[in-house]
């Protein structure tokens, strides 16, 4: 497998690990010092997601006996199902759904949750805030089944927007989340369950783990359809621009909000590194290369190879104006932070998004769902 380039700024080169081919991801590296137990029985919530689908691969390249898979949607609209997990189509914002998701189970991670891109958050916060149902039931299970350990996957909007007005914004550490003032809607939910997950590790006895996730971006996720985020979207139609030679690409905002994003192996290594650490309280996983959008959307022309003009449609959701991660506690807890340079990974996912936007095209198809190899 080639190993790409060395990163810019300083930063250090790309795992050997980056592939959009989901048998050669994320390696022999270790996820966290001591040896795996893979005789226990690993569940994760979200499993037809983007995070979810990458996660249940890694467990099963780990060499997991039983790793089952739950999500809402059903199996055949997955973005990655694999044959050896226990797949399951349940809703489990219904409570008798999540005892019977985690019954036998070990451990847990909670991913699962109704949510998009900015464009999708902005505009239906009752079914974001609607997810607190998930981590309820899912505490309330895990607490009564006993559960060895729990992880719960926040989100950098939980943090106070005075904070990010501004596009030269100050790294967020994890104080900053209080006093509150998150995201509305989608951020709220989040934050009420970060401190479900406290109090049920405090009153009950559940070991709880939660990361704040950064942005996070990679092949085999949404990149259209209304709930993709910004790298995926501006990726698409960058390609979509090339492809049919329009030579120009619309822009949400006027291009210098800022953002850290974070490529999809970075986020599962390090989601398993916090489940099986000492941490109790959410911590940020996220990248600190802060880039704007107009940056964004120049590694993306490299990426898919194309120079396109830019319109900017100030009547569409933006979000803040600047979010950074403070990766301050995570080097100091787990002497590791997320390597991966965007350069890197955006040259991975543009190659996997042409691919699907073209093989689509070829077979006459419409899905957004994941055409395998």
């Amino acid at each position: 497998m080639e190993e790409l380039s060395s990163s810019t700024n300083g930063r250090p080169a790309s795992a050997p690990y980056l592939s959009s081919n989901p048998d050669e991801r994320i390696a022999a590296d270790p996820i966290y010092e001591g040896e795996v137990d893979t005789d226990k029985t690993v569940v994760v919530c979200g499993a037809g997601g983007f995070i979810g689908g990458h996660l249940v691969a890694d467990l099963l390249r780990q060499g997991y006996r039983e790793v089952r898979a739950v999500d809402i949607k059903p199996p055949n609209q997955w973005f990655q199902k694999f044959p050896q997990a226990d797949n399951r189509s349940l809703d489990l914002r219904e409570k008798d759904n999540c005892y019977r998701a985690l019954e036998g189970a070990d451990h847990v991670y909670n991913l699962a949750a109704d949510m998009g891109g900015m464009g999708f958050i902005e505009n239906n916060k009752a079914l974001c805030m609607l997810s607190v149902r998930i981590n309820t039931h899912l505490l309330m299970a895990a607490r009564d089944m006993d559960i060895e350990r729990y992880f719960y996957s926040s989100s950098a909007c939980v943090y106070n927007q005075e904070l990010q007005s501004t596009s030269d914004v100050e790294p967020l550490s994890e104080e900053d989340a209080y006093p509150a003032l998150a995201e509305d809607g989608y951020g709220w939910e989040k934050l009420f369950s970060e401190r479900m997950c406290r109090h049920f590790r405090e009153d009950f006895d559940v070991t709880t783990r939660v990361a704040r996730y950064h942005n996070v971006y990679g092949p085999f996720g949404t990149y259209d359809g209304g709930r993709e985020k910004a790298p995926a979207a501006l990726t698409r139609k960058a390609i979509q621009a090339k492809l049919s030679g329009e030579e120009e690409i619309v822009i949400w905002g006027d291009g210098t909000q800022t953002r850290s994003f974070m490529y999809i192996d970075d986020c599962v290594k390090g989601t398993q590194k916090i489940m099986h650490s000492d941490i109790e309280y959410p911590i940020n996983l996220g990248s600190d290369e802060l880039v704007t959008i107009n940056e964004l959307v120049d590694v993306i022309e490299k990426a898919v190879e194309v120079d396109l003009d830019r319109e900017y449609d100030l009547t569409k959701p933006q979000g803040v104006d600047g979010r950074n991660s403070d990766n301050t506690k995570i080097l100091d807890e787990l002497g590791w932070e997320p390597p991966t340079a965007l350069r890197d990974g955006m040259e991975v996912t543009a190659e996997w998004i042409e691919e699907q936007i073209r093989r689509h095209a070829e077979e006459e198809t419409t899905s957004r769902f994941a055409i395998s190899h």
